[in-house]
């Protein structure tokens, strides 16, 4: 099967490209003046503090780095699980994992405000930090998605694309389970401090990985004039639909266990009820538009491929709601410092601390996301990495 199959370079005017990579040199451009205008003038032009020290850029940087974990699905499901229907699109599968790992840690380093002292984290390290395991996760994850594209496309390397298919697999899991773990190990944030948030993010990234990688897949096929067979999107959208129930269901049980605690009670009240703009984007963006919505919309017996494609942009939405609620939320909502006690001072202990994202902090993670499309555009130009046919199936083997 896998020496049947033949890939080709993304097609039409080279006009046309250089307009793509013109528009997506805006968001670049504009991301680059951001980060220098804040590298310039400090984070006191940002809407961060002393209390909210991971603003907006950090949610558009964990949502990328979530998601590239979770855009390798197609490639793992292919190689490791033996579903020969999506051997033809897992390249694209593991290019889009790599190209959004290196746009979200872009951001990520970017906002770190010492940027230049890059090096110091390289070469210094602490193994009881759980970022600096992560350095490793993302180095890793890396390598294991450059060598799992040589065996899928080198002939000759066919044979092993089962085995190191299998080590990209436990690595992803791994990187999502360390990313998860930054916010869980975090004892010091009621919001943070439970070992569900591992396995919540690796969920998450299924569904968020799965989504942006369909989105990727009918732009490339629309691109070129290409049919793609409608058994291997309802495959797809069904796969997403499981991924987006998932990311529901452990929602549900990360709340009902706070809830279950009353130490959690004044948290829950927060997030659930009483938090203004955070109480809106659980219901409204991460709850309805990022889960309800979309499993109505994939689930739907007669859905058209343009509701397949406002599924896959909801669940995108819903999942920088979620971002933005978990790591914004759970910094704005005070640290208990002295249980059962009333904080006063004038550092704001017991206080819900406001936030504002400034325009730089959103002009700097989107830059992130315009790098990673720039890498996923030049890469499918210059390269083979996108089947010749997607009009037919192995329906037998899927």
């Amino acid at each position: 099967m896998a020496e049947s199959l033949a890939y080709r370079q993304l097609s039409g005017p080279p006009a046309r490209f250089w307009a793509l990579l013109a528009a997506l040199a805006v968001p670049l451009a504009l991301g680059a003046a951001a980060y220098f205008y804040m590298e310039h003038n400090g984070h006191i032009v940002t809407g961060m503090d002393n209390q909210i020290v991971w603003g907006m850029p950090h949610v558009f940087a964990v949502f990328m780095i979530v998601a590239a974990s979770g855009a390798l699905n197609v490639a793992s499901t292919a190689s490791v699980f033996g579903k020969t229907a999506y051997k033809p699109i897992a390249p694209l599968s593991a290019l889009l994992a790599v190209s959004l790992l290196v746009g979200g840690l872009t951001v990520l380093v970017l906002d770190l405000g010492r940027s230049d002292r890059l090096i110091v984290a390289m070469t210094h390290y602490n193994f009881k930090s759980i970022f600096t395991l992560n350095v490793f996760l993302y180095n890793g994850f890396i390598i294991f998605c450059a060598a799992y594209l040589w065996t899928m496309l080198e002939r000759r390397m066919n044979r092993y694309a089962k085995a190191v298919g299998m080590g990209a697999f436990i690595w992803r899991l791994m990187l999502t389970t360390g990313t998860g773990s930054i916010f869980g190990f975090l004892v010091a944030r009621q919001a943070y401090d439970t070992a569900i948030l591992a396995p919540m993010f690796v969920v998450y990234s299924f569904a968020y990985g799965t989504a942006i990688f369909i989105l990727l897949l009918l732009a490339a096929c629309r691109w070129d004039g290409q049919p793609i067979a409608d058994a291997l999107l309802a495959r797809l959208k069904n796969l997403l639909g499981v991924f987006v129930a998932a990311s529901l269901y452990f929602v549900t049980v990360y709340h009902l266990t706070k809830l279950y605690m009353t130490r959690y009670d004044d948290l829950e009240r927060f997030i659930l009820v009483d938090g203004g703009v955070y109480t809106l984007l659980f219901w409204v963006g991460q709850v309805l538009l990022g889960g309800i919505l979309p499993l109505i919309l994939l689930f739907h017996p007669r859905t058209p491929r343009r509701g397949i494609v406002a599924a896959c942009a909801l669940v995108v939405l819903g999942g920088l709601a979620q971002m933005y609620v978990t790591i914004i939320g759970g910094q704005a909502y005070p640290q208990i410092l002295f249980p059962g006690m009333i904080e006063s001072s004038s550092f704001f202990d017991g206080v819900i601390h406001p936030y504002t994202p400034s325009l730089p902090e959103v002009l700097l993670g989107l830059g992130g996301m315009a790098l990673a499309a720039s890498i996923v555009a030049v890469a499918l130009r210059a390269l083979a990495l996108l089947p010749a046919r997607l009009d037919q199936v192995a329906g037998s083997q899927a």
